[in-house]
């Protein structure tokens, strides 16, 4: 009996997804980690890492989406998202379809935000690191030099990460896909 009670959330139908509700919850969620401390491979409260903090907030957003609309759909994709783990790498190569390029990009310092929208996610072009976009020039990341998840302003503070190159790539749950 109980695993069937377990089973029934992801029995419910899937419906569409709200992209700018569930955008606005992963935000928040990324932002709710700010001063955790950084911890390669990490995906908790206690340390996170790059990636791990726009994985986690995503999922934890997916979740919540999902009670709260019982939606399957959301609730599936929460599970996957926790099954199928994803580096800075992955996520600029596409990996499972999560992510789609915005065909833009170059140093966080200097390039261009336009078309930017607050949860975006810009990856080194060595694959080695994640940021997100906050929106306002703000940029969230569990930074392993700092040794914690900071906001900081991409134009006016010094950081090593806003000096390296990047490719910006969009979650396609959020693109409307």
């Amino acid at each position: 009996m109980l695993p069937l009670i377990f089973a029934v959330p992801f029995l419910l139908p899937g419906r569409p997804i709200d992209a700018e509700e569930l955008r606005d919850d992963y935000v928040a969620r990324m932002s709710g980690f700010e001063g955790t401390s950084y911890h390669w491979g990490g995906e908790t409260e206690r340390g996170i890492d790059c990636s791990g903090l726009p994985r986690r907030a995503l999922r934890d957003a997916l979740l919540v989406y999902g009670v709260r609309h019982a939606n399957g759909r959301a609730l599936r994709l929460w599970l996957e998202h926790w099954w199928f783990d994803a580096s800075a790498r992955a996520l600029s190569e596409g990996y499972r379809d999560y992510t789609v390029p915005l065909g833009a990009g170059g140093k966080i310092r200097d390039m261009s935000y336009d078309g930017l929208l607050p949860g975006d996610l810009a990856v080194t072009t060595d694959g080695v690191h994640v940021l997100a976009y906050l929106g306002e020039e703000r940029w969230i990341q569990a930074d392993p030099g700092i040794g914690e998840v900071a906001v900081l302003h991409g134009r006016n503070d010094c950081n090593i990460w806003f000096s390296r190159p990047v490719t910006m790539h969009r979650w396609r749950l959020l693109s409307g896909g």
